[in-house]
């Protein structure tokens, strides 16, 4: 049965015939010497797809080394093919034997250039073909797409400053605002320098990270790690609560680090009131807050263990396998130990589930990833506020 390739080939070859027709009917030609209309080594590739022979015929023209201005483009169009199929062997010995032609065109090379490293990313050779979009990149037609797929590069192989000096090329180019990726390479950067205990260079790419951009949040939540690492709890208590106050997702990142905190400083009443104040002003974010001390065993504050307590009251999920509701009616020594239970078998159900989910592609995780894995986006992953039950059934009923 007929492939897509094979009516792809047939098609391609049936326009290049068609062509070679119209040039041999109507185009000029010398008197004593015409031209034939088509080239006899594509009318046998032709031939290998009439009778379906789709491998042979590929085989065939990839072994054909002559190219000329008549068949150029089907060249390449053959050496796309084959990438998409897989084949990106032949892809790459197609654009290199464009390439090796003498007396190819500049904006005929800087395509044949422009496939050749498209192959070399799609086979994983990088290396390759970061110095070919980095050619591409200093003025050709493939200006923009090299400069697009030199920050791909560069983000695969964590080269943080390389991908600024490309987003920013590409931002000068105009078209659209790379602020939030660039600022994101500064995070990553101040990230890798903490790592290492170099605080203050750490500080310094925060800071370019958010000078003349618009505000990320992470850089917030970096600038308060810092402070935490170097004993200024004060600066990291001011930062935690910045991203309480306006009420995002980070939350469920900064919590954990905050409770940590104020018990380093010995005063969790001063969280408590904070939390209460931001729960007035959005209630909507105590299912977050309550997941978020679930999965992270965070207790004995009492605006969370409210929120916890109130979470359970409303899960109706769990509704169908406990009756929260008749421990309103035991003594607290009773009710705090039935909520402990329940809690402690949430956090487990929790922990067996993503936690994140990216926004794009729905790509989930079970920690927080500035740059989706899948879909490459940055800054997309959000944070369940609820344990994922129909989701450890499913695993549950799979596994049996």
């Amino acid at each position: 049965m007929p492939t897509e390739s094979t009516f792809l080939l047939a098609g391609l070859f049936l326009l290049l015939a068609a062509a070679g027709w119209a040039l041999g009917r109507f185009g000029e030609r010398d008197e004593e010497e015409a031209a034939p209309p088509l080239n006899i080594d594509y009318l046998k590739g032709l031939n290998f797809l009439l009778n379906e022979q789709t491998d042979q015929a590929l085989e065939h023209f990839l072994a054909m080394v002559r190219v000329d201005d008549k068949t150029i483009e089907t060249h390449f169009a053959l050496g796309s093919l084959f990438r998409r199929r897989g084949e990106v062997d032949r892809a790459i010995r197609i654009h290199q034997n464009i390439i090796a032609r003498p007396d190819l065109a500049s904006e005929q090379r800087d395509q044949a250039l422009y496939s050749l490293a498209k192959d070399y990313l799609h086979a994983g050779l990088l290396d390759r073909a970061e110095k070919l979009f980095s050619r591409l990149g200093q003025g050709s037609r493939y200006q923009v797409q090299a400069l697009e797929a030199l920050c791909g590069i560069y983000e695969q192989e964590k080269e943080w400053e390389k991908a600024i000096d490309a987003g920013q090329r590409l931002e000068a180019l105009g078209g659209r605002s790379l602020a939030l990726q660039i600022a994101h390479y500064y995070c990553e950067l101040a990230e890798a320098a903490a790592t290492e205990n170099d605080y203050a260079s750490a500080r310094q790419y925060v800071k370019k990270a958010q000078a003349g951009r618009p505000r990320t949040m992470r850089g917030a939540l970096v600038r308060a790690h810092i402070a935490r690492e170097t004993d200024d709890t004060k600066t990291a208590l001011r930062l935690y609560h910045r991203i309480m106050d306006e009420h995002t997702y980070l939350i469920a990142e900064a919590l954990p680090e905050i409770v940590a905190t104020y018990e380093q400083e010995g005063s969790l009443d001063g969280l408590d009131r904070a939390l209460q104040t931001m729960l007035k002003d959005d209630p909507d974010m105590s299912a977050l807050v309550a997941y978020t001390a679930i999965v992270n065993d965070i207790g004995g504050i009492p605006i969370i263990d409210q929120c916890v307590e109130q979470y359970m009251l409303e899960e109706p999920t769990l509704a169908q396998f406990v009756d929260v509701h008749q421990f309103a009616d035991a003594s607290d020594e009773a009710h705090d130990a039935a909520l402990s239970k329940v809690r402690s078998a949430l956090s487990k159900l929790a922990s067996a589930t993503p936690r994140y989910q990216c926004q794009e592609c729905g790509f989930s995780s079970q920690r927080l990833l500035w740059q989706c894995p899948s879909c490459r986006n940055w800054e997309t992953q959000r944070p369940a506020s609820r344990v994922q039950f129909d989701t450890v059934l499913q695993h549950s009923i799979t596994n049996r």
